[in-house]
């Protein structure tokens, strides 16, 4: 009876072992399985950090250098966390620890970035600003200068003699107009040159060209050059006045021509900076 009494309490441990063992077991695969997902999650971690590190960028070298730095660290940890076995718990803690610094570096690294980008924008609108700042004074500078050069063609066109009443006769021997070539002996032109408080105040020489009705200049006893808009030119006759501004009429004769045909003459009225004017005379 007492062996039997023995056996049956050793079958009772031996079944109470065998139940804590299968529970141990148990909860040794579970823990296991528990450890395994834990690394699987962390690996999913790293490799999303990974992606984010990827499309990171920046024009400034120093920040690309340092991000290719912590890509390649990275890349270094996830390849530990894969040869480092669930179980190891120390080391899959300090892969934690380095998840959350290389998290933290990143951050730092898109503040850094985006204050980069937001300076190069404020830059380029400052430069783009600055450009068409530029380009707007350029063009009042532009504007500017077509003004005063207008003002001053104004100013130059205003201030130059003008003449007016221009006329030329015919006298004879007697000095009284004729218009019968064969009686006269010298032409007369007549002018004004008109007021203007704007041309220059001094002696002004006007000169008249006289063409006979061949077109052939007609030269007399006063003949001489003048220069004409940079232009030499012979002038039949010529007379100097006093000019103030104020109206001036004067009178040029024309003498020392030998002979006088039937036909119409003109006369060209000039001074060295302008053409006066110019008037006929019909010769029968």
């Amino acid at each position: 009876m007492a062996a039997k009494k023995i056996m049956y309490a050793m079958i009772a441990v031996a079944a109470v072992l065998a139940i804590a063992l299968a529970y141990i077991w148990i909860q040794k695969s579970s823990l296991v399985n528990d450890l395994n997902l834990e690394k699987e999650e962390l690996t999913e971690q790293m490799i999303a950090l990974q992606n984010d590190y990827a499309v990171l960028s920046s024009d400034n070298e120093t920040i690309n250098a340092q991000l290719d730095s912590s890509r390649e660290e990275v890349s270094q940890l996830i390849e530990r966390i894969k040869k480092t076995e669930a179980t190891n718990r120390a080391m899959i803690r300090q892969y934690e620890k380095e998840l959350g610094t290389l998290r933290s570096i990143m951050r730092n690294y898109i503040v850094q970035i985006d204050s980069l980008n937001t300076l190069n924008t404020k830059l380029t609108a400052d430069a783009a600003a600055a450009r068409r700042e530029a380009a707007e004074t350029r063009r009042q500078s532009e504007e500017l200068s077509k003004t005063v050069e207008s003002l001053s063609d104004q100013v130059a066109t205003g201030a130059m003699l003008k003449g007016r009443a221009i006329r030329m006769d015919a006298y004879n021997a007697s000095g009284k107009v004729t218009d019968r070539s064969s009686r006269v002996v010298r032409l007369m032109t007549t002018l004004s040159l008109v007021e203007n408080e704007l041309a220059p105040k001094g002696p002004v020489r006007v000169y008249i060209r006289v063409k006979g009705p061949d077109g052939i200049l007609l030269t007399g006893d006063d003949q001489r050059t003048f220069d004409f808009d940079g232009e030499p030119m012979i002038c039949s006759a010529s007379r100097e006045v006093d000019y103030q501004g104020k109206e001036v009429e004067m009178s040029i004769y024309l003498n020392g021509v030998s002979e006088y045909v039937k036909g119409i003459y003109t006369v060209e009225a000039y001074t060295e900076n302008n053409l006066l004017g110019s008037a006929e005379l019909m010769l029968r």
